[in-house]
């Protein structure tokens, strides 16, 4: 009897070391599953040393392009504006900073690692193509890029958002006729935070010109270029350009950027976990 207790103590203290090696810990993370920011997401976890991705999928990765995932971690992929709700029934999730801020949750203090602020993913004014060259995507473009829209990113946002403007205008462009742009309206789609925020900044600026800004509200990332491709708005503030790349070459859109504006780091934070500890 004692050798069969021994030789199972020994038989359960071998399978603890399995799971130590493996890393089997039943650790979830939730990530966007549109296809660029999924793929951001990955490489984020990818940067942390928990994933290991194929080769070259680079901003096309999926859940299925992971090549090693040693310490066992289940990826569930969830709509991007659906992650902060989820949070606290998953152990972490990668969350984009406009839906982050949204949940005030502040990217550079709650998160438990974080994008670089040199990300190519910077955020656009977009519209139809086309359209790039109009007054009125022109003045907007000269209004989202001024000192003003730079100096309260700045100031609203401490570095959860970063301006990636470098040469800044005065709120306006010296080649559109502002006096024909008097008594009229552009409108364009933005996510509620930071961009509708931003925009009314820049609603300020054209409104000394006799220009109103109408800014229309959308909480997903598909109905704001749709309404742009069928020009029932003139423009959109809420994507970077890989996704806007993958959007038009799968609905056959032509949407294009007429403007970089601000970056928002992606950032991991903890949901049942409150530090990074608990993958290994």
């Amino acid at each position: 009897m004692k050798k069969i207790i021994t030789l199972t103590l020994l038989v359960l203290f071998a399978l603890t070391l399995v799971v130590g090696c493996t890393g089997s810990k039943g650790i979830t993370i939730a990530v966007p599953n549109d296809t660029t920011n999924e793929a951001r997401a990955l490489l984020l976890l990818e940067d942390l040393g928990y994933i290991k991705l194929k080769d070259g999928v680079g901003i096309t990765a999926t859940i299925l392009d992971i090549a090693e995932n040693p310490y066992n971690i289940s990826i569930k992929e969830v709509e991007a504006a659906q992650l902060p709700n989820i949070l606290p029934d998953v152990d972490y999730a990668v969350i984009n900073s406009n839906y982050a801020i949204s949940a005030d949750l502040d990217p550079l203090n709650d998160s438990l690692a974080i994008e670089g602020s040199s990300s190519p993913y910077a955020n656009i004014l977009a519209c139809k193509s086309g359209n790039e060259n109009s007054d009125k995507i022109k003045a907007l473009s000269a209004a989202l890029r001024s000192q003003q829209v730079a100096d309260y990113i700045t100031a609203q946002y401490a570095g959860a958002v970063v301006s990636v403007v470098d040469d800044p205008t005065d709120g306006f462009d010296p080649t559109v006729d502002y006096a024909a742009l008097n008594g009229t309206s552009i409108s364009v789609a933005a996510s509620p935070t930071p961009h509708a925020e931003i925009l009314k900044i820049a609603a300020d600026i054209l409104a000394q010109k006799g220009i109103e800004l109408r800014i229309v509200e959308f909480t997903d990332y598909v109905q704001p270029n749709l309404v742009v491709e069928s020009g029932e708005i003139d423009a959109n503030y809420f994507q970077h350009v890989p996704y806007l790349d993958d959007f038009n070459a799968n609905n056959s859109t032509n949407i294009v950027s007429a403007a970089l504006v601000h970056v928002e780091p992606i950032g991991l934070y903890g949901g049942k976990q409150s530090s990074l500890s608990a993958i290994g």
